[in-house]
């Protein structure tokens, strides 16, 4: 073997190194949910694949699952096909075949709580009524893992059907404002990953 191709197996070697870090952003399959509340979490993913050049389309772990670096760490991107209530289905997987720490997930999804184009950051907590995060959790058995909460904007009145308003689509004039969301998430996620969680919630909470 040559100095050349010794070189290129390293390299290859390398790149196919350990995941390092799964990266899930939490939503519903299907073109009928592609741009509802609830799927705030798909959107940061795609925004994060397009930033650091993955390809999020192998079918794996009950996902559409993709492959990137982000600071110097190998990272899975996931989108779950398990519908949201059963998202834990997909982490559990994933984690089990990488070997992972639950603290080396990071999980991305919309708060009702927050207005579009805000974040708040969390190194960890209770499923706070989401029923992505509770399947997780349930499944795991920790809740210690960081997430990002995306904005999606408070119901219009009290009376109004959670999951009627979870299920909507965004308003024309929100959409500049969850791109901004996903585009803060994206540099969270980098952060994070960086070993910079403080800095992250320091900057976007």
């Amino acid at each position: 073997m040559g100095i050349m191709d010794l070189f290129s197996q390293i390299s290859k070697e390398t790149m196919t190194g350990p995941v390092e870090y799964i990266i899930v952003g939490l939503g519903n399959p299907g073109t009928q949910y592609q741009n509802t509340r609830h799927n705030a979490g798909f959107m940061a993913i795609d925004t994060i694949a397009e930033k650091f050049s993955a390809d999020v389309k192998k079918i794996k772990f009950k996902s559409l699952c993709g492959e990137c670096t982000i600071s110097g760490k190998k990272c899975l991107l996931m989108k779950p096909s398990t519908y949201m209530n059963n998202s834990g289905e997909a982490v559990v997987e994933a984690m089990n075949f990488y070997k992972t720490d639950i603290e080396h997930v990071i999980v991305l999804y919309d708060d009702i709580s927050l207005e579009p184009s805000r974040l708040r950051i969390r190194r960890k907590g209770s499923d706070g009524g989401h029923n992505g995060i509770k399947s997780i959790i349930y499944l795991t058995g920790e809740d210690t893992f960081p997430r990002v909460k995306i904005g999606v904007g408070k119901k219009p009145h009290p009376q109004y059907n959670l999951a009627d308003w979870v299920l909507s689509n965004f308003k024309s004039e929100e959409i500049p404002l969850l791109k901004e969301a996903c585009s803060n998430a994206a540099e969270a996620v980098e952060l994070i990953t960086g070993g910079k969680i403080n800095d992250a919630m320091n900057k976007f909470n």
